[in-house]
């Protein structure tokens, strides 16, 4: 039977709803896969580079001293402390953006969507946590319990966009909840288990200067000029805290305003009056040199662009600000400073055996994927979730098995969790293993649930 035209005014119009809605999600899964690219290329010549003829260049790099003096003053780190304290704190002011736009209007703002996510990000953090605890209980490495918890979002959703064509558009949104509600997870453990000896003086400050944010955002101030300020400042007394200083990027995007100056009606009337008296422009001396030769041209592009600013969230402008910093730089810098593994001391059988690389390589792409799936399972048998629309339980395994991609996260808890420089190459090793094991296994499953689904689709037919 042939459709209306009503009908189709209002398939057309679902349409298009639904592929504004998805936008932000499609854009951040390109940066994501663009992202993954060059993370690998960093952490592959940081392999080469550190177990070759050169690897006391590598050594002797990030080991280089940078300090900022002011008069009497003077604040210093090695660049490889700068990228884990300094650069890296974006990254979290990135993760801290995306939880609360999840936590908002996301997957995560309401209980029943964020349930699925949220149990199955609680299950495998749990199970990998267990996992390196029998290879490690009772030892001095159980410092490293949480390395094989994390689940790094650029390598997982980036996968997923190259390899996941096809797949349902709700395995992606799960995907991108559950590693959302696993970076919520990632942070409070690095909050509250990986803090050294607190200061209570630079705490009290940083709890004032996190005041003072808030009450510019309630104050309706709106400058990333002011925040940012703010932000250098509370992370310099996070940093003197003993909280870990990245934390600080986490409590700035929450503390950043998301509403505009005004809202969306507001926004509306202003553009219409602003292109109302507006003069038409003469097409016939419409040159490229019009807008520099008419000072009323120039006015209103100005007084547009003052209404977009004033109308979109401060949270929003920084994301959009940050995140190609953050995807295309900081973090192919961090697995080129950090994914250097030192094998030359010791034989590749020898490491593989010893019980922290052994803890992290289960707690990958064992512990991780069967903590998933099993804690999904257990919430939607209990009827307390369900899957997404058009989501089989073959595409939950392969995104559980994605999720035991660590990469980025677990070799910043890596550094945090050991000192020895052999412990700390045994963990490096342990989370590039487990994550290319995770990788390639959720590559398989990636494929095999499409193939189960396309072949479904053709019987149907």
């Amino acid at each position: 039977m042939a459709e209306s035209g009503m009908d189709k005014e209002y398939f057309s119009l679902r349409e298009l709803f639904i592929s504004e809605a998805l936008e932000p999600m499609n854009r951040f899964l390109r940066m994501e896969a663009s992202s993954s690219i060059l993370l690998l290329l960093g952490a592959a010549f940081a392999l080469i580079w550190a177990n070759s003829y050169f690897a006391e260049a590598y050594t002797a790099l990030w080991h280089t001293e940078f300090a900022l003096h002011l008069g009497h003053s003077s604040f210093g780190m090695n660049l490889l402390e700068w990228i884990n304290e300094g650069l890296m704190a974006f990254f979290f002011l990135l993760i801290g953006l995306e939880i609360k736009r999840e936590i908002l209007v996301g997957e995560l703002s309401s209980l029943k969507a964020a349930l699925l996510p949220v149990i199955g990000a609680f299950g495998g953090m749990v199970v990998p946590g267990l996992v390196y605890s029998l290879f490690n209980w009772g030892t001095p490495q159980m410092s490293g319990w949480a390395i094989p918890m994390a689940t790094d979002v650029a390598f997982a959703l980036g996968a997923l966009a190259l390899l996941g064509r096809g797949l349902p558009s709700g395995l992606r949104i799960f995907l991108a909840a559950f590693a959302i509600a696993d970076d919520i997870g990632g942070v409070l453990i690095i909050a509250f288990f990986y803090t050294g000896e607190l200061s209570l003086t630079y705490l009290a400050l940083s709890g004032g200067v996190a005041l003072l944010m808030a009450l510019a955002g309630l104050l309706r101030f709106r400058s990333l000029f002011l925040f940012g300020g703010l932000g250098i400042i509370l992370w310099v007394c996070v940093f003197y805290s003993g909280v870990h200083s990245t934390i600080a990027g986490v409590v700035v995007a929450l503390l950043i305003p998301a509403r505009g100056r005004y809202g969306y009606e507001y926004f509306y009337k202003k553009v219409n009056s602003i292109l109302d008296h507006c003069k038409d422009p003469n097409v016939d001396a419409c040159y490229w040199f019009s807008m520099l030769m008419d000072k009323d041209y120039l006015d209103t592009a100005h007084r547009l662009r003052m209404a977009s600013t004033e109308v979109e969230p401060p949270f929003q402008r920084l994301e959009h600000a940050i995140h190609p910093w953050v995807a295309f730089v900081i973090l192919p810098l961090f697995a080129l400073a950090n994914a250097g593994v030192i094998l030359q001391g010791a034989s590749l059988g020898e490491a593989l055996a010893n019980p922290v690389t052994l803890g992290i390589i289960l707690g990958l792409f064992v512990g991780k994927p069967i903590g998933v799936f099993l804690a999904c399972q257990l919430a939607v048998r209990l009827g307390v979730a369900s899957l997404p629309e058009g989501v089989n339980w073959t595409q939950v395994a392969a995104v559980a098995l994605l999720g035991g991609i660590g990469f980025t996260v677990s070799l910043f808890i890596s550094g945090l969790a050991f000192v020895q420089a052999d412990l700390l190459n045994f963990a490096k090793l342990g989370v590039l293993m487990g994550s290319a094991i995770a990788g390639v296994l959720g590559a398989v499953f990636l494929k095999l649930s499409t193939g189960r689904g396309r072949s479904k689709a053709q019987l149907q037919e």
